[in-house]
């Protein structure tokens, strides 16, 4: 983002953002994305404490009441140093918006404070085994009793599935029949009894610990359910939108950095007595990814313009969602090419990235759902090839 577009405390958080990420993060990432080890506690606290993990919230419940534009700084800013931690500056100001808008005074109060500083990694429960793309066809059962409901069921495919301490999730308390419109949202402590976790072994982001969650007989309290029954598919659907712009700006931080790693390599390296980045089969390749991650990043900061605007924006959201980890992962992947046999080892980051932001072409919506909703958006319902 050029500096000259932004006003002096957007600024002032940016350069925070990119200071905090090339001196406390860059280094690390290698290391910590080819361990089995969760996320680091120590940096997420240290993240905390600069405002960079809810800077959304109200600043009585921890945040600095920023705006999504910021948001979106920050993101692609720790996306730059480490692609894994910058998800939490995807998920909580998704799941914190989440809560802002429909939990309970009581519930905003104890969490969201908690979430701003670190103390806290919450989780998003949505997928379930037999729909990923789905969404709406739920089955795991909140089952109302007197005291509050019982979980019985799956979530997979969860991010922190591991080493979340809470989590955000969709149950069915209507009938299967009903679909979204059966299904509310809770605020559920993955400590209680009757809660088990599995991890996947996935070939890229290792350290956001992706996998499913168990729920055998688990008894929450009625204060869990955020709004009212029945009603909770439409809160998530709403923070979607801003979810979808910033796994953009994640894969564009990623890109970006992988960019200009490269030139500066091209720079160095000699062929034939000269360096290569004379050469324009090396130069080309690299100013069409510096025009294709620009042109990215432009619709995304338009995009989160219009959300603050109050303005819709899903179908802007749903173009960034396919496009960004998609070209993102082709250009970390030439990147790689470029820096020649040095490129194919383990020694530097660019193959570990490629494979992060891979995942992300999946995750959040695949690429053919993100064009189904912007087939909608355009022309309606007609488009849809069920209706």
């Amino acid at each position: 983002m050029n500096p000259a577009l932004l006003t002096d405390e957007e600024k002032m958080i940016k350069e925070m953002a990119d200071r905090f990420a090339k001196e406390r993060l860059y280094d690390g990432y290698r290391e910590r994305a080819l361990s089995h080890d969760p996320l680091d506690r120590g940096l997420i606290k240290e993240m905390g404490e600069l405002g960079l993990l809810t800077p959304n919230v109200p600043e009585e419940y921890g945040g600095i009441g920023a705006s999504s534009f910021v948001n979106g700084l920050i993101c692609e800013s720790i996306a730059y140093g480490d692609f894994n931690l910058s998800y939490l500056n995807m998920t909580n100001p998704l799941m914190s918006d989440v809560i802002m808008r429909f939990g309970s005074e009581e519930m905003k109060q104890d969490v969201l404070p908690k979430m701003a500083t670190g103390e806290l990694i919450s989780a998003l429960g949505l997928t379930e085994p037999r729909g990923g793309s789905d969404a709406g066809n739920l089955i795991l059962k909140a089952e109302r009793t007197d005291t509050g409901y019982i979980l019985n069921g799956e979530k997979t495919s969860m991010t922190y599935a591991t080493q979340a301490d809470n989590v955000l999730m969709f149950a069915r308390t209507g009938t299967v029949e009903s679909g979204p419109y059966g299904v509310s949202a809770f605020l559920v402590d993955l400590n209680l009894p009757g809660v088990s976790r599995t991890e996947f072994e996935d070939i890229g982001c290792k350290p956001v610990g992706r996998g499913s969650v168990f729920f055998d007989n688990v008894e929450i309290p009625h204060s869990a359910l955020l709004g009212k029954e029945n009603e909770g598919f439409t809160k998530i659907m709403v923070g979607f939108d801003l979810s979808r712009v910033l796994i953009a700006l994640q894969c564009l931080g990623a890109a970006q950095v992988s960019v200009n790693e490269t030139w500066q390599y091209v720079q160095e390296r000699e062929a034939f007595g000269v360096p290569i980045v004379k050469f324009q089969g090396v130069s080309f390749p690299l100013a069409e990814h510096e025009s294709k991650l620009q042109a990215i990043r432009a619709l995304a900061y338009q995009t989160l313009k219009l959300r603050d605007g109050g303005h819709d924006h899903t179908s802007e959201a749903a173009m960034l969602k396919w496009m960004a980890p998609k070209y993102s992962t082709d250009i970390i992947q030439n990147c790689l090419l470029l820096n020649g046999h040095y490129g194919y080892t383990t020694d530097l980051p660019i193959q570990q990235r490629m494979l992060d932001v891979m995942g992300l072409q999946i995750g959040d919506g695949t690429a053919q759902i993100m064009k189904t909703i912007i087939s909608r958006e355009k022309v309606g319902k007609i488009s849809l090839q069920n209706k």
